[in-house]
């Protein structure tokens, strides 16, 4: 097994710790939610964070899309955002008599769908669509999204006031679902002092192209997985399956992103070869919500960590010889 990185895996991983570097400077304290969002960008996947209004999701967006170079579109999703707000239009040209396509938002290197729950299942269809064929159509005319395309959504927590959840079909189609959650006491006086001091989005530079980041998803594509970890992520998967708590498993997509973003892990902790432990570091956040648990769970006592957990006890760690 080749264990020395290629000239090229150097290159992308140097580009990581860059860009991780640069959005340090505007997320204090977040420091795994945004390794794991790199993850999901490098495993060419798509990201759900989970969390209530002011915690920073959209300055991670935007800090991300600065570091890399990336056209950025956001739209804040509202009950009356239409499906072609999304996808774009065709418009009558008066000079030329003929019919143009007019871009939506969707049509950009990265996409921040803001609290996604809080529009119409319609056109919540739409941009699901378009992160599952990387291309839209309008009026038979189909346009391609631009390479790289990555979706970061947002949703409320369910609950909240006008939200509706997600089909699970289409929460399926993100490639983990993360939670922010409130700073600790000494990141929040840290962020307050950078705040104080006006740090912002500026401060922020370019480490990156869309160029590269495209050559890195399919550098992380060729990260080498031994047979031993291909059945360990099948295992896992199995045992989601036919586990006494669960209702819905994890789909065979969710079984391919699982292995996508462990080959992103092993990358990113500078190895060409993937071990047991970069396919449990990420588990979790694949699996949250792609699982639904039946009643039997609720009586009790169990949640989905939990389940997670024991699922992860159960199966055992394979040998991988390095």
């Amino acid at each position: 097994m080749a264990t020395e990185l290629t000239a090229e895996q150097k290159q992308i991983l140097d580009m990581c710790h860059r860009v991780i570097r640069e959005i340090k400077k505007v997320i204090i304290g977040k420091d795994e939610i945004i390794i794991k969002v790199l993850l999901s960008v490098l495993a060419g996947g798509h990201v759900l964070i989970e969390d209530i209004p002011g915690v920073g999701k959209t300055t991670l967006a935007l800090a991300l899309s600065k570091a890399l170079s990336l056209d950025y579109n956001r739209v804040q999703f509202t009950p009356d955002v239409l499906p072609t707000d999304i996808t774009g239009f065709m418009i009558l040209n008066r000079d030329t008599g003929t019919f143009e396509y007019k871009k939506g938002a969707a049509m950009t290197n990265l996409f921040l769908a803001d609290e996604i729950n809080r529009t119409s299942s319609k056109t919540q269809s739409a941009l699901l669509e378009v992160m599952e064929e990387g291309r839209v159509t309008v009026d038979g005319e189909t346009h391609k999204v631009p390479d790289p395309f990555i979706v970061i959504a947002t949703q409320n927590p369910i609950g909240s006031i006008g939200t509706q959840m997600l089909p699970e079909s289409q929460m399926d189609r993100f490639i983990v679902r993360l939670t922010m959650g409130y700073p600790s006491f000494q990141n929040e006086v840290d962020m307050l002092r950078s705040k104080q001091s006006r740090v912002s989005i500026d401060a922020v530079e370019p480490v990156a192209s869309a160029e590269l980041l495209s050559q890195a998803v399919k550098i992380t594509e060729e990260i080498f997985v031994s047979d031993p970890i291909f059945s360990y992520i099948a295992a896992l998967a199995a045992e989601t399956r036919k586990h006494q708590y669960i209702k819905l498993g994890l789909s065979p997509r969710g079984a391919i992103a699982l292995l996508r973003i462990t080959r992103a892990t092993a990358l990113l902790n500078g190895r060409s070869y993937v071990l047991p432990d970069d396919t449990l570091y990420a588990f979790r956040d694949v699996c949250r919500h792609r699982i639904l648990l039946n009643p039997k769970a609720k009586l009790n006592g169990a949640n989905i960590d939990s389940v997670l957990n024991e699922i992860v006890k159960k199966i055992p760690v394979p040998r991988v010889n390095v």
